[in-house]
C-alpha cells in the first residue's frame, strides 16, 4: 500500500524483535535499509534474511566514539538517508530511592541523548535535500509513568518533547518528525515474563492482548510514506487502548 521505492533508511536497534520487523517492512515497501545494533552476528542474520536491499553498521549508541559519524557512514553507504528510525533503547529498572547514578545516566544517554544526536545529524542533511522522515520510538510509559522506571519514563517522555521541537524547526524544509509510542508488545523481552505478570499487564489493555512487532512496523511504514506528509510533531499511540491521548 505504501511505496518507499528509491528511499534509503537507517534503523537503530535493528537486531531486536521490533527493529527487525521495522527493517523488514521498509525493505518490502521498496526501501534500501541500513541496520544498526551492537550484535554483529544478529545484524548479519537479519541482512541475510532481507537480501540485497539491506546492509548493516555495528554501533553502540552509548559510546560517543561509536555514535560519532554513524549517520555519515550510513549516508556514504546509500548516497543519502531519507528515513531515520530511532528504535534503539535500554532499560535499567530500579526504585527511585535505590537507583544508582549510572543506571539513570546510561538510560538517558542511549534512549534520549543518542536519539537527539542522530536526529540532529539527520536534520542537517535532510534540510539541504528538502526532504526527510524522522520517526522516534518512544513508549506508552513516557505518558503514563511506570513503577520502577523513573529513568526509562523520563527518557521516553524527553523523546516526545524533543521530537515536537525538532518538528517545528524543520517543518518548512519538507521534513516530518514524529513519534510512535508502543504499548506492551510481544518480543523476546516479554516472552520471558511469568504468566501471572502477563495477566496483570493485560488487565490494563482494553483489547486484552499484547501488540505485535508487525503492528509497530506498520505504523512506521505509514509515517515514512508520502501519505503521512502532512503529519509532524505528533505521537502515534499503538497500545490496544491502554492509553488514550
Amino acid at each position: 500500500m505504501f511505496s518507499l521505492n528509491n528511499k534509503k533508511a537507517l534503523v537503530t536497534g535493528a537486531s531486536g524483535g521490533i527493529g527487525k520487523e521495522i527493517a523488514k517492512s521498509l525493505v518490502e515497501a521498496g526501501a534500501q535499509v541500513i541496520l544498526t545494533g551492537t550484535r554483529e552476528q544478529a545484524l548479519k542474520d537479519v541482512c541475510n534474511a532481507l537480501g540485497s536491499s539491506s546492509n548493516y553498521l555495528v554501533a553502540n549508541l552509548g559510546d560517543s566514539d561509536s555514535l560519532s559519524g554513524l549517520f555519515n557512514k550510513a549516508e556514504e553507504m546509500t548516497g543519502g538517508i531519507d528515513i531515520l528510525v530511532c528504535n534503539a533503547g535500554i532499560t535499567k529498572d530500579n526504585l527511585t530511592i535505590r537507583m544508582k547514578d549510572e543506571e539513570w545516566e546510561e538510560v538517558i544517554r542511549i534512549n534520549l541523548t543518542a536519539t537527539f544526536k542522530l536526529n540532529r545529524e539527520a536534520v542537517k542533511k535532510m534540510m539541504k535535500r528538502r526532504f526527510g522522515r524522522i520517526i522516534n520510538i518512544t513508549s506508552v510509559v513516557g505518558f503514563t509513568g511506570n513503577f520502577g522506571q523513573a529513568n526509562y519514563c523520563a527518557s521516553k517522555a524527553g523523546v516526545v518533547g524533543m521530537t515536537k521541537a525538532i518538528a517545528i524547526e524543520s517543518a518548512t524544509r519538507g521534513i516530518t518528525v514524529n513519534c510512535i509510542a508502543p504499548g506492551f508488545i510481544e518480543t523476546p523481552m516479554t516472552d520471558i515474563l511469568k504468566d501471572e505478570v502477563k495477566q496483570q499487564i493485560l488487565q490494563k489493555v482494553p483489547m486484552q492482548r499484547m501488540g505485535t512487532p508487525k503492528e509497530i512496523a506498520n505504523a512506521v511504514l505509514f509515517l515514512a510514506s508520502e501519505e503521512a506528509s502532512y503529519i509532524t510533531g505528533n505521537t502515534l499511540h499503538v497500545n490496544g487502548g491502554m492509553y488514550l491521548a
